[in-house]
């Protein structure tokens, strides 16, 4: 039964708001880490490429698969306590991977950590929905929540070798653990239990989940082989299993009188173009990130803890643009702040088309901390929109669904945009003499080739990054004028819906 609050938080809604941005902060710091990580992890377990990708992988893997489920069962169980036994699990799997002795126990333990985190995202944002009524305040907890997965970000890096430097590899995976302790501790105590009617719910729909899982997982794995190998046979029938599936699953949960996710949220115009075009900002950035990476260390010759450094200017301005959002959005509106990011967002991509083989990081920190300041209201305001569109009680359903297209959305952008990307630059290269170079950048510049061709190698892949800043610049015109046309008139917070 859900709790009666009033509509203004008080003190102790904001010191649970603290305690909920702990996990959002340990899993951006987590993710960050495992790079570092990963070579002495590789070196002392033995593990080849292969078990390498899995290592990463798995873990995204597990956590897009599961949203759904673990989101609507926050619905039905309660969130608190489906936030508690992830966060619990979260743990013990952590300690799990951080004494793996062999590659396959680690990738197991990963897949679990994967499993269990899947609970924090939607139940922490249906648990802010549901302790911040009063939208004002709502857009704010939202902003501070994003706000902390930002400095994960930044200090990732900077505590990952601290402790690399200290410990043995296994240590990252345990900085997690007291935060989970801290988290249980405190949940009885902070955070109210919020749930569907006793009276009216329903058990969890088994084929659903299924059917839901192997929607996600095949979709995304697909398309992250494609980012990898190319169109080959294998991604390419692993994305149709899962648009097969997908179909199945949307189906089935319209002929359901207790569906998995409630296919009516969509109904609602706001809900759904927001979702849309945070999937578009999932691709356009996803590939465009991809590209911003080799390009300062590959072609301008960054160090991969210099790239790091020229990163955290973009997620300063994330912060920023995360604060100001709400505040702006109260004097005109949450569509007016999403275009008027977008406008940023539209500039940096511009800027990135005027990038050079030759040049400095200058460039493109400019133009990615533009991107940064223009996407952060998308993301906070759009979250906002997202859950605030939902029933208090279906708010974990939402909050998994705008997390599950953040995840399809970065997936779908590294594959098609870096496929694109890759298709200038071997066009770029076409003539004899370089044909082993066409493979990739990376294989390209170990190769054996006078100065005179490695530039023309620079050269082909700066010319696939202008690329693909041009179609993400003309992508984000594409998403400025849905959302000016469909969101310009989305109330301020706390007007009248």
């Amino acid at each position: 039964m859900e709790t009666h609050i009033p509509t203004r938080a008080s003190r102790k809604e904001w010191i649970a708001l603290a305690v909920l941005a702990l996990p959002t902060l340990l899993l951006s710091i987590d993710i960050s880490v495992l790079f570092l990580a990963l070579a002495p992890m590789s070196k002392s377990l033995g593990a080849n490429t292969g078990q390498q990708l899995w290592i990463m992988d798995i873990y995204g893997f597990m956590i897009s698969g599961f949203l759904v489920t673990m989101g609507t069962a926050g619905d039905k169980y309660g969130y608190r306590k489906v936030l508690s036994i992830g966060a619990a699990g979260f743990g013990l799997s952590s300690v799990l991977a951080a004494f793996s002795h062999t590659a396959g126990m680690l990738i197991f333990a990963r897949a679990l950590m994967g499993i269990t985190g899947a609970t924090l995202m939607p139940c922490t944002l249906a648990l802010i929905r549901n302790m911040f009524r009063d939208p004002h305040q709502r857009s704010m907890a939202i902003s501070l929540w994003i706000s902390c997965f930002m400095v994960g970000n930044i200090a990732g890096p900077l505590v990952g070798g601290i402790v690399l430097q200290h410990f043995q590899w296994g240590a990252v995976f345990l900085l997690g653990v007291p935060v989970m302790v801290i988290l249980l501790i405190a949940a009885p105590f902070l955070l109210p239990d919020y749930r569907e009617d006793p009276d009216k719910r329903k058990h969890m729909d088994p084929l659903g989940v299924a059917c839901s899982l192997a929607a996600i997982l095949t979709f995304i794995y697909g398309f992250t082989e494609i980012s990898r190998k190319g169109w080959d046979l294998i991604p390419i029938l692993s994305i149709l299993v899962g648009l097969i599936f997908g179909f199945v699953f949307v189906y089935r949960e319209r002929r359901l009188s207790d569906p998995l996710v409630d296919l009516s949220l969509f109904s609602s115009k706001t809900f759904s173009v927001t979702l849309l075009i945070m999937l578009l900002t999932g691709i356009f950035m996803g590939g465009t990130f991809l590209y911003l990476i080799q390009y300062l260390e590959m072609i301008i010759g960054l160090s991969p803890l210099q790239a790091g450094y020229c990163m955290i200017p973009q997620a300063i301005f994330m912060i920023i643009g995360s604060f100001l959002s709400p505040v702006m959005a109260r004097r005109t509106g949450p569509g007016y702040v999403v275009c008027l990011g977008l406008c940023f967002t539209t500039l940096g991509f511009a800027l990135l088309t005027q990038v050079i083989a030759g040049g400095s990081p200058f460039i493109p920190m400019v133009a990615f901390s533009l991107m940064s300041l223009g996407v952060s209201p998308i993301i906070g305001l759009g979250t906002d929109i997202v859950i605030g569109s939902a029933p208090p009680d279906k708010a974990g359903s939402a909050a998994s669904l705008s997390e599950t297209v953040n995840e399809l959305g970065v997936a779908l952008g590294i594959a098609l945009l870096g496929s694109i990307g890759a298709l200038i630059y071997r066009i770029r290269l076409a003539g004899p003499g370089m044909e082993a170079a066409r493979e990739g950048i990376a294989k390209a510049l170990v190769l054996p080739l006078p100065p005179s061709s490695v530039m023309r190698v620079k050269e082909a892949f700066t010319s696939g990054f202008r690329g693909v800043a041009f179609i993400g610049m003309l992508g984000t015109i594409g998403q400025l004028l849905i959302a000016w046309i469909t969101l310009r008139r989305t109330p301020k917070p706390g007007g009248q819906h």
